[in-house]
C-alpha cells in the first residue's frame, strides 16, 4: 500500500484524513496519523482499517526521521513554524510534501534541492492561504486570456460562526486558533494600493479602518487590511494593478469594539504580567487603567475610551464579564494578550451543537476593449459540526486533493511552490465543488475605489 504520513491531528485535520481514508480503498492508501498525543491520532482514525495512529513528538529526530522514510508522501498540519525540520527530512528521503501554511523564507530557500530531487512541495492548500489563491486566480487567468487589462484585485475572507449559532452580541465565536484572533494583525502596518495610491495602516488604527461588504444573500460584512497586500502583486502578476487589497472579514460592528482591547494594550503579546495567575478579570481590566481609588473600574474604563454607558460596544464589553472579580485567570506569567485569550474562550467557544461558516469574496476590475467591468465571486461554506466543521472542510479537503493528486503523478512540476497554475488549481477547484466548495460569479458596474465605503 501507498503511505501517506499526515502529522498533527489538529481541529483541521480530521476533513482531511476523512478524505483520505474514503479513498484509501480504490487508491491503495495506508494513512499514518502522527501526533505528539496519541489519543488525538486515534480518534482521528475512525478505527479504519487502512489507518494507523502513531505517537510522534516533532522534536523527536529518531522516531521523525524514521515516520518520514516510512512514508512515500508527507503532510505536515503542525504549526507554520515546526513544518522546516520535516521538510528537511523530506528532502534528504526523497519524499515529497504538503502543508497548509505560508512559504517561508527558510522553506524557500529549499528550491533549489527540492527541484534537483523532483520532488513537489504544496504549500499554501488551505483556505487563506489556499482556496483564495486558486480561485482567484481561476478568473484572473481567464480575465487575461481574454486580452484584458487587470485594474482591480481586492480579495477577503472571515471564518465567523453560522447565522443558526450566532447568539452573542459580538457576533463571533473562535472557529480557529483563539491566539491567532487575538494577535492578528500584529507585527506590522497594513500595506495596500488603491487607485495607484500606496496605503499603509499601523496596528493602532486598523480596527477603525474598516470597509463594508455586501454579500448579498451571505449579508453585509466589515472587513479591516491584512498585513501585507503587495507581495502578491508579483505571486499574482499583478505589478500594473492599481488597486490590490486583502482582507479579513468579520460581521459589521465587531472592530470598533475590538479597538477598545486594541487601545488598552490587552492585545500586547510581547511581555509578561507579574502575579498573572492570581488576577481576577477585573483584576486584569483595571491594570491598563489609571489609578482612581474613589471611580469604579467601569467608570474609570468609560471616560478614559469615551463609551457612553448605552452604546452598544459597552454592552459587549459587559458580555465579556471582563469586570467580574471572582473569575480568575489561571495562568502563571501570561501575557496581556494570553490573559484576553482565556477571557474570551469562556464567552467565544462553540458549544456542542453550534456551526462555523467560512465566507471569501473576490472583486475583479479589469478594462475590456475600452471598457471598465468588474466581477464579484462570492463563497459561503456552513460546517456540518465540531468536528467537520466549516474550517476544517475548507483547509483539509484542498490539502488531501492536492496530497492524492501529487501522489497520482497528476501535479508533477517539482519546486516549493503555492496553487496558482493551471495544473493544480483547475483539478482541485472541480473537485472541491463535490463538497459544497463552489463559488457564485455576477457581473457589476466597475466602482474603482470607493471611499465612502471605508469608515474610520
Amino acid at each position: 500500500m501507498r503511505k501517506v504520513l499526515v502529522i498533527g491531528a489538529g481541529r483541521s485535520a480530521s476533513s482531511l484524513i476523512k478524505y483520505l481514508l474514503d479513498k484509501s480503498e480504490s487508491e491503495n492508501l495506508q494513512i499514518i496519523v502522527a501526533d505528539k498525543f496519541v489519543e488525538s491520532a486515534r480518534k482521528m482514525t475512525l478505527n479504519h482499517k487502512n489507518a494507523i495512529a502513531v505517537e510522534l513528538d516533532v522534536f523527536d529526530k529518531k522516531n521523525r526521521r524514521e515516520a518520514v522514510a516510512y512514508a512515500d508522501i508527507v503532510v505536515s498540519m503542525l504549526p507554520a513554524r515546526f513544518h522546516l525540520e520535516v521538510a528537511k527530512d523530506c528532502v534528504e528521503f526523497e519524499k515529497s510534501m504538503v502543508t497548509a501554511s505560508y512559504i517561508s523564507k527558510e522553506m524557500e530557500e529549499l528550491n533549489d534541492e527540492v527541484v534537483k530531487k523532483g520532488l513537489v512541495f504544496m504549500n499554501e492548500i488551505g483556505l487563506d492561504p489556499g482556496i483564495d489563491h486558486m480561485s482567484a486566480m481561476q478568473v484572473i487567468d481567464r480575465i487575461r486570456e481574454n486580452d484584458a487589462k487587470l485594474l482591480l484585485f481586492e480579495s477577503f475572507t472571515g471564518g465567523l460562526v453560522a447565522p443558526e449559532s450566532d447568539d452573542n452580541l459580538w457576533n463571533y465565536k473562535f472557529t480557529w486558533n483563539p491566539r491567532n484572533v487575538v494577535v492578528a494583525g500584529q507585527g506590522g502596518t497594513a500595506k495596500f494600493i488603491q487607485e495607484g495610491k500606496y496605503k499603509y495602516i499601523p496596528y493602532h488604527k486598523l480596527f477603525r479602518r474598516t470597509e463594508i461588504l455586501d454579500l448579498r444573500e451571505y449579508g453585509k460584512f466589515e472587513a479591516l487590511a491584512n498585513r501585507d497586500s503587495l507581495k502578491y502583486r508579483e505571486v499574482y502578476g499583478l505589478e500594473d494593478v492599481l488597486t490590490l487589497y486583502r482582507g479579513t472579514i468579520r460581521k459589521i460592528g465587531f472592530s470598533r469594539a475590538w479597538n477598545v482591547f486594541v487601545q488598552l494594550g490587552m492585545t500586547d503579546d510581547s511581555y509578561t504580567i507579574e502575579d498573572s495567575e492570581n488576577m481576577s478579570y477585573r483584576d486584569f481590566t483595571n491594570s491598563f487603567l489609571a489609578y482612581a481609588p474613589y471611580d469604579s473600574v467601569e467608570l474609570k474604563m468609560r471616560h478614559y475610551l469615551k463609551i457612553d454607558q448605552d452604546d452598544i460596544v459597552w454592552e459587549k464589553l459587559l458580555e465579556l464579564d471582563i469586570f467580574n472579580a471572582d473569575k480568575k485567570i489561571e495562568i502563571k506569567n501570561a501575557t496581556p494578550a494570553q490573559m484576553l485569550q482565556k477571557i474570551l474562550m469562556d464567552k467565544w467557544t462553540l458549544k456542542e451543537k453550534d456551526k462555523d461558516m467560512i465566507v471569501m469574496m473576490h472583486k475583479f476590475g479589469y478594462e475590456y476593449k475600452g471598457e471598465k467591468r468588474q466581477i464579484n465571486s462570492y463563497m459561503q461554506v456552513i460546517g456540518d459540526d465540531q468536528t467537520y466543521t466549516a474550517m476544517a472542510k475548507t483547509v483539509g479537503l484542498p490539502v488531501a486533493i492536492a496530497t492524492l493528486k501529487i501522489l497520482n503523478g497528476e501535479i508533477k512540476k517539482p519546486g516549493v511552490q503555492l496553487p496558482i497554475t493551471k495544473e493544480v488549481y483547475e483539478p482541485i477547484l472541480k473537485e472541491l465543488e463535490d463538497y459544497g466548495i463552489t463559488f457564485k460569479e455576477e457581473k457589476v458596474p466597475y466602482l474603482g475605489y470607493n471611499p465612502e465605503n471605508v469608515s474610520g
